[in-house]
């Protein structure tokens, strides 16, 4: 981490020809459980990890603005007066989509000063590990310093959302940002998607001997495309059929009546969000009384919701989960949005090495490509770096 910040200082001040004001950075997130509920105004359980964003940033005495990144040969520059969603495409999106975003949060954007940034980061991309909320969480952080604009984490939160929803086109909900923003160590984010509480909840995975190993299938997905969006939307047909305002307002005990009122898959649909509701709230309450070695089939149990009634797995992530399930893993699930991604697994330390060689023989004999396999932990939120 000390050398990507230093690295992407040093790159500042090559390619802009000075030194920036600050460095900035934000993590990348794991979902422990609560998949799609973010939306629904439901309930979720993220946790902020040790793999991290950073933007090296400096004020101009203009009002243009210069971004830049290790992934990108490109150098993209717009004047503050012509930001807005309809200019805004490709990865720039998300840090311009934050500058513009902050304006609909109470900055003025006629008054502010223009600036250079430069994005490096460590947060694999398409891993459903949240890399565009990491970027859209630095950026915010940054701005929020350097144009003093005051905000809290919370509405920060709410601009990282905004600027993915409206600038990248992504139906998100606040839960990535949240993580990104509220995230601290050794603990996950209790977080209500309708009222934006969020509780820190202690995780205590080194003191139970137990490691979260990430699962990287290598299979690319895109929340800007189709599958997320008819999932967003079956849930909002199901909410207008039950007469709520959304998911969150069914319970367990309704979906009997759900049954009879719904198609199949709208059912199923529905089913999965109020189900994964109550795992999220199962989980904290065993986390608090309990500890993490406890939570096991809460984790199997999502992950069987998440494939069978709300289909966002795929191959590769199902073997991910049945084989660390199979070698000595306590609990393992899909996270992220599905259709590809990552998997995460709580593994005994003293199994982890029989678990990492047979999800490696697994992938082998399945025809897959290699998974890339890592543990994280729990980190803090975005944070002013240097």
């Amino acid at each position: 981490m000390t050398d990507l910040r230093q690295d992407t200082r040093d790159s500042f001040a090559e390619i802009f020809g000075r030194d920036a004001d600050g460095v900035w950075s934000a993590p990348g997130r794991v979902n422990l459980i609560g998949e799609h509920t973010d939306y629904n105004n439901g309930f979720v359980l993220p946790l902020a990890i040790n793999r991290r964003t950073v933007a090296a940033l400096g004020l101009r005495d203009d009002r243009t603005v210069r971004v830049g990144s290790s992934f990108a040969d490109e150098l993209v520059e717009i004047d503050l007066a012509d930001l807005g969603p309809e200019v805004l495409s490709g990865w720039s999106a998300y840090p311009l989509g934050v500058a513009w975003a902050l304006g609909e949060f109470g900055a003025d954007l006629d008054a502010v000063p223009g600036f250079d940034v430069l994005i490096d980061s460590n947060v694999p991309v398409g891993a459903g590990l949240s890399s565009s909320a990491a970027i859209e969480s630095a950026v915010a952080v940054a701005l929020n310093e350097v144009w003093q604009l005051g905000l809290d984490r919370q509405t920060l939160a709410k601009v990282g959302q905004r600027a993915e929803n409206v600038a990248v086109g992504a139906p998100t909900g606040i839960m990535d940002q949240s993580a990104s923003l509220l995230g601290e160590r050794d603990s996950v984010v209790f977080l209500d998607c309708r009222t934006l509480d969020a509780q820190v909840v202690p995780l205590g995975l080194e003191a139970a001997g137990l490691e979260m190993l990430i699962i990287d299938t290598g299979v690319e997905h895109s929340h800007a495309t189709g599958g997320y969006a008819d999932r967003r939307a079956s849930c909002e047909a199901g909410a207008a059929a039950l007469g709520v305002e959304s998911l969150r307002d069914v319970s367990v005990a309704d979906l009997d009546r759900a049954r009879e009122l719904l198609d199949d898959v709208t059912f199923r649909r529905v089913r999965h969000v109020v189900t994964e509701d109550q795992r999220v709230l199962d989980t904290v309450r065993t986390l608090r009384e309990h500890g993490p070695a406890a939570i096991g089939e809460l984790l199997d149990a999502s992950h069987r919701s998440m494939r069978d009634d709300f289909e966002i797995s795929v191959p590769e992530l199902d073997l991910a989960v049945e084989t660390a399930q199979a070698n000595g893993a306590i609990g393992a699930r899909m996270t992220g949005g599905g259709f590809g991604g990552s998997a995460i697994a709580l593994v005994p330390s003293d199994a982890m090495s029989r678990v990492l060689v047979a999800l490696d023989g697994a992938f082998a004999e399945h025809g897959f490509g290699q998974p890339d396999l890592f543990t994280v932990s729990a980190s803090e939120g975005a944070k002013r770096e240097n």
